[in-house]
């Protein structure tokens, strides 16, 4: 039987803590709760996760700091609660390493949602047989994209860590290589039906990617730009 999934709630507003826990609760989440940046810590050294929800606007330490740390440390999926107007600090947590983001005021619905969109994109190695193709790793310029394990090693063979959402965008242009691909298009191929219309997610992660594997991130030679089109990875792609 699969592991229910356990999640961590950080906010400072003890009705949206109750109702969350609730609400998830009862669409088959365990779930812990935590007040502040310290409760935060302690929970996560207490238990194991599988997705934190971080509220952005915390007493003490504040949700992107708490994230950055994170991060730093950890591939835990991070979804931030933020409100309305605060696309910039959006942008700054997507850059930073939260998988996605949710606007305050919110239906639990679409957080769950959410939460399931980013479980989903972080899960771990499918069955053998159940994608439509037994090939599992991409390798491009030297460097070996695990579909299975959901791992990128360097040329060197070193692991580079990716989010979920990294992998996920990375995987697309892999699965596609010498294809312009529009946001839209990407989206869909990362995101599916928990995309939102103008969402500049794409572009955060593209931006975190190219950091991680391109020699020179101001002229990327592996995931180009097209103008007026999309983006396009310029290399050929073998499978085994």
């Amino acid at each position: 039987m699969t592991r229910t999934p356990h999640l961590l709630i950080v906010d400072d507003d003890r009705e949206i803590r109750d109702l969350l826990s609730r609400f998830l609760r009862k669409h088959g989440h365990r779930v812990d709760t935590a007040a502040d940046g310290r409760a935060m810590w302690q929970a996560l050294s207490a238990g194991r996760f599988d997705l934190v929800v971080l509220d952005l606007m915390l007493p003490g330490e504040d949700g992107l700091s708490l994230c950055r740390r994170l991060r730093a440390t950890s591939d835990l999926p991070v979804i931030m609660l933020t409100a309305i107007g605060e696309e910039a600090d959006r942008i700054v947590g997507l850059e930073i390493g939260a998988d996605d983001y949710v606007t305050k005021p919110f239906n639990p619905r679409e957080l769950l949602a959410r939460v399931k969109a980013v479980l989903r994109r972080s899960a771990q190695p499918r069955p053998a047989g159940e994608g439509e193709t037994e090939e599992h790793v991409l390798a491009f310029e030297g460097w070996r994209l695990d579909l299975g394990t959901r791992e990128l090693h360097a040329p060197d063979g070193t692991l580079m860590p990716l989010t979920a959402g990294e992998f996920d965008l990375l995987a697309a242009f892999a699965e596609h290589p010498g294809r312009v691909l529009t946001r839209d298009q990407l989206l869909d191929l990362t995101r599916g039906r928990s995309a939102q219309p103008f969402d500049r997610s794409i572009d955060v992660q593209l931006s975190r990617l190219r950091r991680k594997i391109e020699a020179d991130p101001k002229e990327p030679r592996l995931i180009k730009t097209v103008r007026g089109g999309g983006y396009v990875l310029a290399c050929k792609v073998a499978r085994s």
